[in-house]
């Protein structure tokens, strides 16, 4: 940022905020200024994702990184000051990746790029080798005749949208999650998918996918999205082109991992809570910058800002980085359920975990009569680059459920339009992260935080509709 702009952003914020003053009665003006330029003219959020990747690197849930993992956030929260640092456990599965190779050995010999999906079991080790069945989408298996899949690998080849928001993903995950139960009912003896992912490298994609009881288990693996295409190429050759694929993942029991939690101690309602959270999982393949090692370093680097300011909020600001996102949102779960009797007393929860980009908006879920006050306390956020959204926020994959428990909840809208071209790849690494873009991440985390936590609106509990 260049220093006229500092100035001019200092300005405009002053004469906002001057007109805002009763939306934040319990801090002082200049406390929602200082958070902003602190946090823009600060490395901490860069230096804490660098820190993580670099020193840590992959953590899948359940394996030794994930335990490494665990302990560099309770020494790091610590060190940075926190009121409060502990932990929570968590069971998860221990699951081991092996290799994953494919080839298609008819009508040509051509080498794919593939990787095994998140919990999928082992082919034989002799390998598979059978027919493909194409499909466009999961909802095009569940309508095909079992005749068509019988003793073939199913491919769903459903090609992911890219849009700001990351909506594409919702639309082809369900093929990833659910196509090897669809398959296997089927017949089939193997599924592999289109990666979910907006890119043309020659990377797949990993995901956790779904068993069910009751369902013969089948081997599971994404495709790079060029070999995805070269597949297509050669089916129109030969549509009874033949696929040999090898897999070795092993399911191993279970470990123990880790919710890890900081706090800033409010200093009139110490507490109600004002959650802002992320994963600390990740994927094997890559170092996990952006899934979700950014959204770690948002959030603590928020709270750091926070926790140095001369005068606390009134309300507690919790960090929670949550364990084992990535294989079924079970830190979570496991929090909601460790919290049951707390829940009242969240004031509103948010979670980062869609990379570095911009954040543009900032949704929120609270009840509709207390809305328009959480937008004018929140408006602020606008010289950031924030504008104010719509009253149906998420809140991020975690804190998805809280809803439902009664705890408000908001979403700060990041830019994703590159998101998906690195998502669960090895490709998901440092160098994809944007230093200012972080920045400004967490000056707009620190700013929603601060502002909550010092709000004298009413929101708890949310009051969840019966109908649909």
């Amino acid at each position: 940022m260049k220093p006229y702009q500092t100035t001019l952003l200092s300005s405009l914020l002053i004469t906002c905020l001057s007109a805002c003053q009763t939306q934040v009665k319990t801090s002082p003006t200049t406390d929602v200024v200082k958070l902003q330029q602190a946090a823009l003219s600060s490395q901490l959020g860069y230096d804490l994702v660098e820190s993580l990747t670099v020193e840590v690197g992959p953590r899948l849930a359940g394996s030794p990184k994930d335990i490494i993992a665990v302990n560099w956030a309770m020494n790091k929260l610590t060190s940075l000051g926190f009121d409060r640092v502990y932990k929570e456990p968590v069971q998860v599965p221990i699951w081991e990746r092996g290799e994953a190779n494919a080839r298609i050995i008819a009508p040509v010999e051509q080498p794919l790029v593939i990787t095994a999906l998140g919990g999928s079991i082992a082919t034989p080790s002799s390998g598979i080798q059978a027919q493909i069945a194409r499909f466009d989408s999961l909802e095009a298996l569940q309508q095909a005749r079992p005749e068509m899949v019988e003793g073939k690998i199913a491919f769903i080849d459903q090609k992911t949208e890219r849009h700001i928001t990351g909506e594409g993903y919702g639309k082809s995950v369900g093929g990833r999650s659910k196509g090897a139960v669809v398959a296997a009912q089927k017949g089939a003896v193997a599924i592999v998918i289109r990666s979910i992912g907006t890119d043309h490298d020659r990377m797949a994609h990993t995901g956790v996918m779904r068993y069910q009881d009751g369902v013969p288990q089948i081997p599971a693996a994404a495709m790079s999205n060029p070999d995805a295409d070269l597949v297509n190429a050669l089916l129109k050759r030969d549509p009874n082109a033949i696929l040999e694929l090898y897999m070795s993942p092993k399911n191993l029991g279970f470990n123990t991992s880790y919710n890890v939690i900081a706090e800033v101690t409010g200093s009139s309602k110490p507490n109600e809570i004002v959650l802002i959270s992320a994963h600390l999982d990740s994927w094997d393949e890559g170092t996990g910058a952006i899934d979700d090692g950014a959204g770690v370093a948002i959030v603590t680097a928020a709270a750091k800002h926070i926790q140095d300011l001369p005068i606390k909020p009134a309300r507690t600001v919790r960090v929670v980085l949550y364990a084992a996102e990535e294989i079924g949102l079970m830190g979570g779960k496991a929090y909601a359920k460790a919290h049951k009797a707390e829940l009242p007393l969240h004031y509103i929860a948010a979670e980062s975990d869609f990379g570095a980009g911009r954040i543009y908006q900032i949704d929120t879920k609270v009840n509709e009569s207390a809305f328009a006050a959480v937008q004018k306390a929140l408006s602020p956020m606008s010289f950031n680059g924030v504008v104010l959204g719509n009253n149906q926020a998420s809140g991020g994959p975690d804190v998805s459920m809280l809803p439902a428990l009664g705890v408000p909840v908001a979403s700060l809208r990041q830019d994703g339009h590159d998101y998906f071209y690195y998502h669960h790849t090895p490709n998901d690494t440092l160098d994809k992260i944007d230093p200012a873009a972080l920045a400004q991440n967490v000056a707009a985390y620190a700013q929603f935080a601060y502002i909550m936590a010092n709000s004298t609106t009413t929101l708890t509990p949310l009051i969840v509709s019966s109908t649909k």
